[in-house]
């Protein structure tokens, strides 16, 4: 309803007016001043307050051990539940490169003298460790690249050294023979398929950054050794033209302190075997790529490389730059995702699903499949080291030891 003002009425209102500017123009300057900028606190403070959309974690992961000390890599579980992980000579202080995590902690595995290594004898004890695999027979293998610093290696220092776990006594030994384990090798992961042979055949990732890259394949009763796609396309790091990789919203690239770049030459690094033991599936670690070779072919020492070449597959592009790879019993094939801090896992029927996805993933490195029906991780902030920071190191303490409810079992070819 439209209310009709009187003259009189208007006059009053209009003196109302007047008087109240005539009120603001008496306040001192400052003072009008102070309002304003009152006003715009305010409302910055309103912006910031505001609830923003932001990415949301996938799946939950859960705590379960950190590191204050050298950074690990490799993390396996054995049947029992005991947890074993490792620390590579990288250029932290490794006052062990295997150990057990008990109460929480890591300790020294099998033992002190173990892990002490002697200069003269490189054989005699481990040198530096990059991957620990608890095998079907629940036994522990130690991979010993043999390389501290990623330095040439030398006769004794590369090797595959088996525990028992009842014992917790070294059983095995096996030595690589220079030929196989170059001077430029980096013995990266193994698997094991203990059907093959008198006592099994394993498997290994060779991911050199300066040398031939390939799958070096273990008679596990005999101790013999071979090399297998020497070189091959597949187990090489991409082209830089073809593969940028970005961790944390940056390339990644190893940075030197003058500002010069260069980009990672990481070959074949994670591995995996499939539920039926039939593909070895593989990655370079600078590649999106996600390959598999018959193991019958690798197995094959007669075999040449063209022939094992046959029968390899390129099984597509992964989502992103991966450095672990893993399998479960029920034909699913997991790996890490450095570059989105993920964890996806191809189902059966080849299609690529998250199990993980959570900001404190940063470089996931390891995977591990338990019979408890947990998928293990380690989260060591790879790309922070200072070889990638030019000159700085920005990894900020503690590692973590992560695992997450996948409700699958190991693959144990037995």
């Amino acid at each position: 309803m439209n209310q009709k003002i009187s003259r009189k009425e208007f006059v009053t209102l209009a003196g109302v007016g007047v008087a109240s500017v005539a009120l603001i123009s008496s306040l001192p300057a400052r003072s009008v001043e102070a309002e304003i900028a009152q006003s715009s606190e305010t409302d910055a403070k309103t912006i910031q307050e505001q609830d923003l959309p932001t990415v949301k974690p996938v799946g939950t992961l859960e705590p379960i051990a950190y590191f204050n000390g050298a950074m690990p890599t490799g993390v396996t579980v054995s049947q029992q539940g005991r947890i074993f992980v490792n620390f590579p000579k990288w250029g932290d202080e490794v006052e062990f490169t295997v150990a057990e995590i008990r109460e929480g902690k890591p300790v020294a595995y099998p033992d002190e003298a173990t892990n002490q290594t002697n200069p003269n004898d490189l054989a005699a004890a481990l040198v530096s460790v990059q991957s620990v695999v608890v095998d079907p027979k629940d036994r522990l293998w130690i991979l010993d690249t043999g390389s501290p610093l990623f330095q040439p290696t030398q006769y004794g220092g590369p090797k595959l050294v088996c525990v028992d776990l009842a014992s917790d006594r070294v059983i095995k030994k096996i030595l690589f023979p220079q030929d196989v384990a170059l001077p430029t090798t980096y013995l990266n992961d193994v698997r094991f398929d203990l059907r093959r042979g008198v006592e099994g055949m394993a498997f290994i990732t060779d991911s050199s950054d300066s040398g031939p890259n390939g799958i070096i394949v273990v008679d596990l009763a005999s101790g013999e050794s071979w090399r297998k796609l020497n070189d091959h396309p597949s187990t090489k790091a991409e082209e830089r033209q073809n593969f940028l990789p970005v961790v944390e919203g940056r390339p990644f690239l190893e940075r030197q302190p003058d500002g010069t770049t260069k980009p990672i030459k990481m070959g074949s690094d994670g591995i995996a075997i499939s539920a039926d033991g039939e593909r070895l599936y593989y990655c370079p670690l600078a590649s999106r790529r996600l390959y598999s070779v018959a193991t019958d072919a690798l197995a094959d020492r007669s075999l040449d490389d063209k022939a094992v070449a046959a029968t390899v597959i390129d099984e597509g592009d992964k989502g992103g730059g991966a450095d672990g790879l893993e399998s479960d019993a029920e034909g699913h094939i997991y790996a890490t995702n450095y570059e989105h801090h993920a964890i996806l896992r191809r189902r059966p029927d080849k299609e690529w699903e998250t199990v993980a996805y959570d900001p404190r993933l940063i470089w996931p490195d390891t995977l591990s499949v338990a019979v408890d029906g947990y998928l293990y991780v380690t989260a060591n902030q790879l790309n922070r080291q200072a070889r990638y920071q030019g000159g700085r190191d920005l990894r900020r303490k503690p590692y973590t030891l992560f695992r997450i409810r996948i409700d699958a079992k190991p693959v144990l070819l037995r």
